[in-house]
């Protein structure tokens, strides 16, 4: 692996999509990104253009997927070096695998899929206008299905199930890499980040509804060889 002591963390949400815009719980629905979130990301692009990233990791949705290649393809310097590639899980009975080649090219990126990443699933709220539910519910119970820790939405995961998820597939696929040196890139989604940065940023339960991420801003940790966070930037 890479040979440099400390290496870069980059989590950014996913730019604006369509029901972000429309203020609506997206939640699982796969929704993509509209004109705003595809500027936000090719801005985002910029922002880290001095990071040579070696590994990427995205959930399997729509809107954090297409942030991540605006990411990587919207720096020409970058994707002239290497090149980025979605890697499929082979061991999916529903994944063909026909995606294998031993032709060398040129030096990959590898961009890794989980649903361990994918946003918090909001169930029964999906699809609803997030300021008329608040004036049918409430606006406090609102709040606490959308910033608590351990309220759910109805059907849904509160940020405590997120976390479950979120944390365990962080410290097992993103960690190692980290270690070794590597700068990865981390695109998902509010809420599966917020839960990662409450790990990183050792946060109390009751610092959860204070802790906002706008679109397309990358946040980013600087991580020694032992797994430590030594610095954080938010590149507004």
């Amino acid at each position: 692996m890479n040979d440099r002591k400390k290496a870069k963390l980059i989590l950014i949400r996913h730019g604006q999509s369509t029901w972000n815009a429309d203020n609506r719980f997206s939640g699982w629905v796969d929704i993509p990104l509209n004109s705003t979130g595809r500027r936000e990301a090719m801005e985002a692009a910029q922002k880290i253009k001095e990071y040579a990233i070696d590994v990427c990791f995205t959930s399997m949705l729509m809107r954090a997927k297409e942030t991540t290649a605006i990411c990587l393809t919207e720096n020409s310097d970058r994707c002239e070096k290497k090149s980025p590639v979605f890697k499929h899980d082979a061991d999916n009975p529903n994944w063909h695998g026909w995606d294998k080649y031993d032709g060398y090219i040129k030096e990959e990126i590898p961009i890794y899929t989980s649903p361990d990443l994918d946003e918090r699933y909001y169930g029964d709220l999906q699809g609803y206008n997030k300021a008329e539910m608040a004036e049918e519910v409430g606006k406090e119970i609102v709040h606490q299905w959308r910033r608590s820790f351990s309220t759910r939405p109805p059907g849904g995961e509160s940020l405590e199930d997120t976390a479950a998820r979120t944390i365990p597939y962080f410290q097992k696929q993103i960690l190692p890499y980290l270690k070794d040196g590597n700068n990865v890139l981390v695109s998902a989604h509010g809420n599966s980040l917020r839960s990662i940065i409450m790990h990183l940023d050792n946060l109390e339960e009751s610092e959860v509804p204070g802790l906002e991420l706008a679109t397309g801003i990358p946040i980013v940790y600087t991580v020694n060889e032992e797994g430590k966070i030594v610095d954080k930037q938010i590149l507004e």
